[in-house]
């Protein structure tokens, strides 16, 4: 009888030290093998400095990369709290598509009913998106912006085929535009979501090791 091998490790990675604390429960081993948590840093430089690193660990070469944390909404009636789950990142240097959408749908609404799900492309920015750039962003096709998930899963991938996927919380929309980032501390909504997701990764995670049909 042969033995199963080990599962894959799992490396979420976030930006900020607030998307870090949400996610400090995921600072042990999940239901699909060893779980890691990496604080980048902001902008598209530091992930992909931080995440290749990172993945030069012999630890984590083979691991699932999941991008996660806050980003701006770009279609009208997106709310903070928000979720958004690419169907593929994108930004200047190319696209990268997502493993796994529908079943990460599938447990977020499970795990948060009645929050709202949005799945579309998610394009990365090398700022905070405000104001006209929404509408602009919106009409290639993207549903949300963000500065580091395109750079994180960019950088996944370049080094190995891996499964890799982004989630975000919605922290800002266009009829709720933030206007700094310590707002969030105040505002409940995006922080008590991105705290209530690790379920739904874990679930993707374990996924990974089912057989394929």
């Amino acid at each position: 009888m042969g033995t199963r091998p080990a599962p894959a490790p799992l490396l979420i990675a976030c930006a900020l030290g607030i998307e870090r604390l949400a996610l400090r429960a995921a600072d042990r081993s999940g239901p699909g093998g060893p779980v890691t948590v990496l604080r980048t840093g902001m902008g598209p430089a530091a992930a992909e400095n931080s995440v290749t690193r990172a993945l030069a660990d012999p630890a984590l070469r083979e691991a699932a990369v999941l991008a996660t944390g806050f980003c701006a909404g770009l279609a009208p009636g997106m709310r903070p709290g928000d979720l958004v789950v690419a169907e593929e990142t994108r930004d200047p240097r190319g696209t990268v598509p997502c493993v796994g959408t529908a079943l990460l749908v599938d447990e977020l609404t499970r795990a948060l009913p009645g929050r709202a799900v949005h799945t579309g492309p998610l394009a990365g920015s090398d700022h905070v998106v405000r104001g006209p750039e929404r509408s602009e962003l919106l009409a290639t096709g993207a549903i949300a912006a963000d500065m580091e998930s395109a750079a994180t899963l960019l950088s996944a991938v370049r080094t190995a085929g891996r499964p890799v996927a982004a989630v975000r919380v919605v922290v800002d929309a266009p009829d709720h535009e933030l206007v700094r980032i310590g707002t969030v501390r105040g505002g409940i909504s995006a922080f008590r979501v991105l705290r209530s997701v690790l379920p739904a990764f874990f679930e993707w995670h374990r996924s990974l090791l089912l057989p394929r049909r």
